[in-house]
């Protein structure tokens, strides 16, 4: 026999079109393999999947299913989640650039399973929205340091007020976040970053760590 100290897991893009079954799906793979193996809650690291242009494929924006990875983040004991929302390539389903990916799994073990300190393992998560006037404020966690877009403009985000109709938006970095705003929408209620298939997220920790697609509503996808 052998053993290992822990798991990385690069997940398959056939799941998207059932993003809602993923949120059961994903902690249910890993309760099995753990119990399985029986050496206890080892540790479970994964791939967000990419960005991609499916529209010629039809079905669900994936953005909602790197939305459920993300909530499986949080959700299952002693998991990471490496987010890859650099590096997708449009035509390319698989995108060139591993070493993003493996660098980024390397960062979690590194920090989480073998103790090693002095650098981020985790990119920034959205954490609040708060309404002033016609702006949205918006603060992250894991950003102690800060955030960068590397002197690029912010152009992921789209803002919506009540009537769901969104439009893209003006984002300014802050000392404590982004701030987000659009002439289009007087009054704010939702705030969507990076949420399609295909794009280039431009919104990073300043260790370079990209931030995953979000959104601050609940709204059901239209289809």
């Amino acid at each position: 026999g052998f053993a290992f100290r822990g798991c990385i897991w690069y997940q398959g893009e056939s799941n998207r079109n059932e993003y809602e079954q993923y949120q059961k799906l994903m902690p249910g793979l890993v309760e099995d393999w753990r119990s399985l193996w029986g050496i206890g809650e080892f540790p479970f690291y994964y791939v967000q999947i990419a960005p991609y242009d499916y529209s010629s494929q039809g079905g669900s924006n994936s953005a909602y299913l790197r939305e459920a990875q993300l909530k499986a983040s949080t959700a299952i004991p002693n998991i990471g989640m490496a987010c890859i929302m650099d590096t997708g390539e449009k035509d390319c389903i698989h995108p060139s650039n591993k070493k993003a990916a493996g660098d980024r799994l390397a960062l979690l073990a590194l920090a989480r399973t073998y103790g090693k300190k002095g650098f981020a393992c985790e990119g920034p998560v959205f954490k609040e929205m708060t309404i002033d006037g016609n702006m949205a404020r918006l603060t992250f966690d894991n950003a102690s340091n800060g955030l960068t877009s590397f002197g690029k403009d912010l152009s992921c985000f789209e803002i919506a007020g009540a009537n769901r109709r969104f439009f893209p938006a003006h984002a300014i970095l802050t000392n404590s976040g982004v701030t987000v705003f659009s002439p289009s929408v007087a009054t704010p209620v939702a705030v969507r970053y990076a949420f399609k298939d295909f794009i280039v997220g431009d919104l990073f920790s300043t260790e370079g760590l990209p931030v995953s697609s979000f959104r601050t509503d609940t709204w059901e996808e239209i289809r």
